[in-house]
Formats: C-alpha cells, sequence, structure tokens
C-alpha cells in the first residue's frame, strides 16, 4: 500500500534517503518495542469502548505480539517510504487485510504515537539515570564513613585552606549528588502525564478513553490540553539540563581527583585497573578515566543547547523541528551523562588515600591557621589584629624554615605549625564543618534512603501497569477468541 487519498505519490529513493536516513534493524528494534507497546494499550482502550470488535481486536493483538515474538525480523527488509510507522502499518494491513489492520490507528495520530513513545523512553533514560546516580551516591557515602579521618587540606584558589578529612571531601559531593537526583525527581513529574489521546493537534470527537491507556503504559493521567501536548517537549529539555548539571558536578570531582592523583600531590592512588599506560612513555599510569568524566558535561550542555536552538521560533504546534530533530538531540546528552555517572561509581570507589602524603600537606600548608587566630579572638583579640599577627607568625616560619614540631615562634610565641590538626578538626563543628560530620552524614544518609524509596516505588508502580497490561490483553484474546481465527496467517511455529 503507497500513499494515501490526498497524496498518490511518494518520496523518490534519494530525498527518503536524505529525510529518513537509511533505516537499519537496529533503528527498527529500537523503536518497534515502544510503538507495539503503546498499539496493546491502544487496542485493549478501543475494545473497552467498543470503537473495535472484540475478533478484530485480538486479531490485532495477535499479529503484533506475533511480530514481537520474533523480534520485529518480518519488518527489516521492507520498503519504508513514508517512514517506520506506516510502513509497520502496511504490514499489519497485508498480513489482516484493510477491515482489521486498517482499524489500529483509529482514535489517534502520528502526532500523539510519537510524543507518548518519546515520553516512554524518556522515561526508561530518566530512571535508569537516577539509579545510577543513586548508587554512585551510595559509593560516595561508603567511602565518605570509610575514609571519616584521614586528615587532608582544602583547598581554595589552589593555596592549603584549613584541614579537613578526605572522608569529608566525599561526603560535601555525596550531598551535591543527591540534590541532583531530587532535581531528576522534579523532572519526572512532566513525564507522569501520557500523550496519547491527543490526537494530530486537538484530540478527538470519538470516545476514546486517554486515561485507560495511561494507566496500561504506567502513566498518572493522560493529557490535559492536546494542543500544549503535542506542541511541547519542556519536560525533555528540563530533564536534559539537569542532567547537564549532574555532568558538570561530577566533572569538578574528576578534576579533584586528578590533580590529587599526580606525582606532585600523590593525594590518590588508582589501581591498575583505572589507569592506563603511555604507547611512548614507559613509566607513565594515567588516569585516564578521569578525562573522559571531565568531557562529558560538553555533550550533555551542546545536546541541550542544540536541541533548544532546534525549538526556537517554531509555531506552538506539533512540528518536525520539536518532535523529531530536536527530541534526536537529547539522547545523546542524556547517554554521556550517564556514562559520566558510571565511569564515576568505579572511580570513587577504587581511589585510596595516602594518608601520609594528605597529612604532610596539611601540616606544611599552615591550615591551622585561622584556629590559632580565632584562639586569639577568644582571648579578647579584635579578629582582624589576630589575622595580622598570625600572618606575620607564618611568614616568619616559612622566613625561618621552621618545620613542624619546632620551637614556637613568631609574636607572641605562636607556632603555626605545631597544632594537633586532628583535634582542630573536631573543634570545627559549626557552620556544617568537619567536626559536624555524622549529623551531615545521616542527613545525606536519610536523603539517600528516601530517593531509593522513590526509585523502588516507581518499579513497583511500572510492574502493576504491566500486570495490568498483560491480564487486559489475556481478556481482550479471550472475548475475542470466536471471532478471531486459531492462528496469525503466516505465524512463526
Amino acid at each position: 500500500m503507497t500513499g494515501d487519498g490526498r497524496i498518490p505519490g511518494e518520496l523518490r529513493p534519494g530525498t527518503l534517503r536524505l529525510v529518513y536516513g537509511d533505516l537499519t534493524a537496529a533503528d527498527i528494534r529500537a523503536e518497534m518495542p515502544l510503538i507495539t507497546r503503546i498499539d496493546r494499550a491502544h487496542i485493549a482502550m478501543l475494545a473497552s469502548r467498543r470503537l473495535i470488535t472484540p475478533g478484530a481486536a485480538a486479531r490485532l493483538i495477535d499479529c503484533i505480539d506475533d511480530l514481537r515474538a520474533r523480534d520485529f525480523e518480518p519488518l527489516l527488509h521492507r520498503s519504508a517510504p513514508r517512514g517506520l510507522y506506516l510502513m509497520y502499518e502496511s504490514y499489519l494491513i497485508e498480513r489482516l487485510g484493510p477491515e482489521t489492520g486498517g482499524i489500529l490507528h483509529t482514535g489517534r495520530s502520528r502526532n500523539d504515537l510519537k510524543a507518548t513513545a518519546t515520553s516512554l523512553l524518556a522515561r526508561r533514560r530518566l530512571r535508569e539515570l537516577s539509579e545510577q546516580a543513586v548508587r554512585l551516591e551510595a559509593v560516595l557515602l561508603s567511602r565518605a564513613r570509610a575514609f571519616q579521618s584521614v586528615l587532608m587540606p582544602v583547598y581554595t584558589h589552589f593555596q592549603a585552606a584549613m584541614p579537613v578529612t578526605y572522608g569529608y571531601y566525599l561526603l560535601g559531593v555525596a550531598l551535591a549528588v543527591g540534590r541532583e537526583v531530587d532535581a531528576l525527581r522534579d523532572g519526572a513529574r512532566r513525564l507522569r502525564f501520557s500523550p496519547l489521546g491527543a490526537g494530530a493537534v486537538a484530540g478527538s470527537d470519538l470516545e476514546i478513553d486517554p486515561a485507560h491507556t495511561a494507566w496500561l503504559l504506567g502513566f498518572s493521567t493522560g493529557p490535559i490540553h492536546a494542543l500544549d501536548t503535542v506542541a511541547s517537549r519542556d519536560g525533555l529539555l528540563r530533564l536534559l539540563a539537569t542532567a547537564a548539571g549532574l555532568s558538570v558536578l561530577l566533572s569538578r570531582l574528576a578534576t579533584d581527583m586528578q590533580l590529587w592523583s599526580t606525582v606532585e600531590f600523590g593525594f590518590l592512588e588508582f589501581p591498575d585497573r583505572l589507569v592506563g599506560g603511555s604507547s611512548a612513555m614507559p613509566q607513565k599510569r594515567n588516569a585516564f578515566i578521569l578525562e573522559h568524566v571531565k568531557a562529558q558535561p560538553g555533550q550533555a550542555i551542546g545536546s541541550w543547547a542544540a536541541a533548544a536552538a532546534q525549538m526556537a521560533g517554531t509555531p506552538f504546534t506539533n512540528t518536525i523541528e520539536v518532535g523529531t530533530e530536536a527530541v534526536s538531540s537529547v539522547w545523546p546528552g542524556l547517554a554521556a551523562v550517564l556514562r559520566s555517572v558510571r565511569m564515576c561509581q568505579v572511580l570513587v570507589s577504587g581511589a585510596q588515600p595516602v594518608p601520609e602524603r594528605m597529612g604532610e600537606r596539611a601540616r606544611a600548608g599552615f591550615t591551622s591557621a585561622t584556629a590559632v587566630a580565632n584562639r586569639l579572638v577568644r582571648s579578647g583579640v579584635p579578629f582582624r589584629t589576630a589575622h595580622q599577627t598570625v600572618g606575620d607568625a607564618v611568614r616568619q616560619a616559612l622566613e625561618n624554615g621552621t618545620a613542624a614540631g619546632a620551637a614556637p615562634t613568631g609574636p607572641g610565641g605562636l607556632d603555626p605549625l605545631g597544632e594537633d590538626l586532628g583535634a582542630l578538626i573536631g573543634a570545627q563543628a559549626y557552620g556544617g564543618g568537619p567536626g559536624a560530620f555524622d549529623p551531615a552524614f545521616r542527613a545525606a544518609v536519610d536523603g539517600w534512603a528516601g530517593r531509593s524509596q522513590w526509585l523502588a516505588g516507581w518499579r513497583a508502580s511500572l510492574a502493576a501497569a504491566d500486570a495490568a497490561m498483560t491480564a487486559e490483553i489475556a481478556a481482550v484474546k479471550r472475548a475475542g477468541a470466536d471471532q478471531a481465527p486459531a492462528a496469525v496467517p503466516g505465524a512463526a511455529r
């Protein structure tokens, strides 16, 4: 079947390749599971509303299920002059005749079908990304607890600033990752609505039941406003922007880890499974995976910019620029963020701190200076005066080459190198400092548990929808058993 009532012709092969590209087996097997999942829900709804007969519904489902069981092999070498969906529909019509194969599209359009497939795919990608990010959060929390007491300097402007611990650093990153997952969770709200039922642009005058198909597909509700539903992909843009923010955060983690793993710092060591050598320099141990993590925001941000630019200036209605071109730009960005998250899981779990080196740099970097100034403040010295006094002591220590544990030096007998940094860290319990590690850790674990519970609830709701779909499809087949043939002609045995 080629053409349609209004346009009997079709695109020429060269133009077809320009518009649709070369439709590969991988393309078909990636998209058809989504389309046929939607079809099964749509057929069940049409049958329940008596818009198609039970026999026709059963025959359609049998033919679609046969295709799914055969991994869509019958479609792999068919011509698709007007795209994948119409090629697939023509197959159904050839198999079942126009009186059955031609009724599948009752009460819908390719516009709401495509929007629904996009939402299903976005939901899958969002769930996978969220699950992996929560796993990364767990890895960060586990390592934070394990290295809670490993002393190190924290840096500002690439200069040693104050004493903290490696576990405290990782806990801070874990808290930030948790906020990014919360933002992803907020982005999931736009994906609660099923577009199916919005039709081409203004709904339908057939008595369809969009809430029914929404339920079977695991959505909360059907479309509220048909035009908005087919015109908008703002949920995808918002999701990608949030994911890009997560990749930016992880690139900052990777930047620190790369710097700290250099010989010059020597704070971290990576096992052989996480480093690579050089093709020319035998001595090299390159933590190259960190560089991949650092690069992923470029893909994510670039994908967002491309999608936004493709949407900009388009009419507020269904358009190819928005529904096809812009959407196709989103997926590489989300994939890049997922790669970043998974790489960070193995990097954080594999990185081993070098406590001796970390402690040495914390002491040599005069990271106790602020605490020494605060001690003078407690004795009644104005902070600015204390700041000046301790700064003079640090300068004199450097000029004299004073080492840790040497006799007190500097104004007032201050010894900026002789402090017990572990005790100072314990005293930094105000304003979220490392001395208050336990309350912050408990808050982080509680947040992680809540996000894990959200994902478990989401998985359960989708499993319930799948079970409902299975039960309803079985009911449709039973209702059509007396009207449907025993088997679909040509079905695999």
